[in-house]
């Protein structure tokens, strides 16, 4: 028997790499017939991928490393004041430091009653109201008629719809102001009229106005305080007090009662009046 030559074993071994390459893809399936099909088998590797969801991920987050922050101070001497002349001296920046606080700026506000800076006190649940640099007792809930008590009657300040309103009797010491808000301006407008027809000096007697008018107390502006908290203020309220030619401001009492302060210790007491209940009044709609 002749051994098999060079090129035949080189064809066989070629035929057998082939095989082995191709058996991953393709496999010859025995099937009772004599035929011999071949069937097709997915790879593994290129296999589609499973409904099933591996939730498990080889990649873990690392761990966070936590910010460095600075320590606090364990003092807050900043050391020597300074004596430079460059420093800010923030006193200086209030410009209403050098102006004393009228006698009427409210103290403090009570449940019952406020404290103002002249000393007077109203702790007896009365209401305040300041006109023209004076104070006065108020109570309005004495205006509404039928009620049974004081009680009954603080309820019914506020109508059915929560709106604040009273009656126009209230407002009667608006009423006695003089001159109205406005009227100084009306006044200097027909003296300039004047002076054109009648050839007086303009200048002279609009000064003569302006001077004779300055003492007298023209309110243009009303702060409202309702208590502790804020209620709209009914139109036929707020139409009468228009009607005066006086602004109106609603606030609660406390913010009310620091609002007039500034205010009146800018424009003076004059031009700024407040009407205020006492922050213990809680008010139930009707």
């Amino acid at each position: 028997m002749h051994s098999p030559s060079p090129q035949l074993l080189r064809v066989l071994r070629t035929s057998l790499v082939n095989t082995r390459g191709a058996s991953n893809l393709t496999r010859f399936c025995q099937i009772p017939s004599a035929t011999a099909t071949p069937c097709l088998v997915s790879n593994p590797s290129t296999a589609m991928p499973s409904t099933r969801r591996n939730y498990s991920s080889p990649i873990r987050p690392t761990r966070m490393i936590p910010r460095s922050h600075a320590h606090k101070p364990a003092s807050r001497d900043r050391g020597p004041e300074s004596k430079e002349d460059t420093q800010t001296n923030f006193d200086s920046l209030n410009v209403l430091g050098n102006i004393p606080a009228p006698t009427t700026a409210i103290d403090a506000c009570l449940d019952s009653g406020f404290h103002l800076n002249n000393g007077v006190k109203l702790t007896n649940g009365d209401g305040l109201l300041l006109v023209g640099g004076e104070a006065f007792a108020w109570r309005p809930w004495k205006a509404v008629e039928g009620a049974e008590s004081d009680r009954v009657a603080k309820d019914a300040m506020l109508n059915a719809k929560g709106q604040f309103e009273l009656d126009e009797s209230v407002w009667g010491l608006l009423n006695l102001v003089w001159p109205k808000p406005g009227m100084l301006a009306l006044v200097a407008f027909l003296s300039r009229i004047c002076a054109f027809v009648h050839g007086h000096d303009m200048l002279e007697l609009h000064r003569k106005i302006t001077l004779r008018y300055a003492n007298s107390f023209t309110t243009d502006m009303l702060i409202l305080g309702l208590g502790g908290s804020i209620f709209p203020l009914s139109p036929e309220t707020k139409r009468h007090i228009n009607s005066l030619g006086i602004r109106v401001d609603i606030l609660d009492t406390r913010n009310a009662a620091a609002q007039f302060n500034l205010l009146a210790t800018e424009r003076g007491v004059t031009e700024i009046a407040a009407a205020m209940i006492p922050i213990g009044w809680k008010a139930r709609p009707l």
